[in-house]
């Protein structure tokens, strides 16, 4: 077993849903933290316990608003302040990430903005899962556990039993991730070409490949309005495919999402818990990660490696 005096685990507000089941696979209780909010919506941190000499992890996922990403850094300021030996955020959905270039002139590249802030702060370590693009680890200088979410939804897509099943790529981008998923599951892959008319609208979309008759599987990292995902669910669809799921890492879902999955052609949409759900949909299935950042994190305390974790 883990020497859960070694370590400690905190959490955020937003993300305590997940560090309490995190704790919970550990057999270690959560920290007492307090966040102390003022009228002008300001706020401040503060540990209620001794965290000096010991390696603190911090669960806290950086989704909208920008107040969960203000809590983390005050959260790693306190600690450093609190000379804890090592300071660990726990980030399950990295948000910002989808600004991780220029894609045009005067933009800002707010990935690389955050992981300078996280650094700054004083962070020693980052965990994290299925970022938007692998290369924003190289955007930190401090060392990056990247985790997949492949690791619970394909034992769960497997566990379906499907005949016929194909995998299939919103866009071309996710293609490489919608190719790894087909290659362990032995099935083919199809992709769906789209243009955009300006950021979370598509204007066309055409299905590269055979659906008819197929079991079809969409494979994507986050579904944020859902206008994407939904559109090549109903055009599969109209294509002659005998059924539609789709799964994707983070349960972005703003906006209109879950009334347009709850009226596609989709069958179910899994998603892990890195962002809290709290929409009615009879669609969403939302699959636990804890215990596989709980194993990261005691992998991280005994200094072993974490390679096991990744099934593909």
């Amino acid at each position: 077993m883990i020497d859960s005096n070694s370590f400690m685990v905190f959490s955020g507000t937003a993300t305590k849903y997940l560090a309490e089941r995190i704790c919970q696979s550990l057999g270690c209780p959560l920290g007492k933290l307090v966040m102390t909010k003022f009228s002008d919506g300001e706020f401040a941190v503060s540990y209620e316990q001794s965290i000096r000499g010991r390696d603190i992890f911090l669960v806290q996922s950086t989704f909208p608003n920008s107040d969960n990403l203000m809590e983390l850094l005050l959260m790693i300021d306190a600690a450093k302040r609190a000379s804890a030996k090592s300071i660990n955020a726990v980030i399950p959905y990295f948000g910002w990430a989808r600004q991780d270039r220029k894609d045009k002139p005067r933009v800002s590249i707010g990935a690389k903005l955050v992981a300078d802030l996280l650094s700054v702060a004083g962070v020693d370590r980052v965990i994290t899962m299925d970022l938007h693009a692998d290369q924003i680890q190289g955007f930190f200088d401090v060392p990056v556990d990247h985790l997949y979410a492949s690791g619970v939804i394909l034992p769960y897509l497997k566990s379906l039993k499907l005949e016929d099943m194909v995998i299939a790529s919103p866009d071309v981008g996710g293609s490489k991730r919608a190719n790894t998923y087909a290659k362990y599951l032995g099935c083919p892959l199809v992709l769906c070409n789209k243009t955009r008319a300006r950021a979370n609208v598509v204007e066309s979309m055409q299905i590269i490949g055979d659906v008819c008759g197929k079991n079809v599987v969409i494979v994507d990292d986050m579904v944020d309005t859902a206008g994407t995902i939904t559109k090549a669910a109903d055009i599969m669809k109209a294509a002659g495919a005998k059924s539609v799921r789709a799964c994707a890492s983070h349960c972005v879902m703003s906006g209109p999402a879950s009334d347009r999955v709850q009226e596609s052609a989709l069958e179910e949409i899994v998603f892990t818990d890195s962002i809290p759900y709290t929409k009615r949909c009879d669609k969403v299935k939302q699959l636990s990660v804890a215990d596989m950042f709980a194993d990261t994190i005691q992998r991280v305390v005994e200094n072993k490696s974490i390679s096991d974790q990744y099934i593909v």
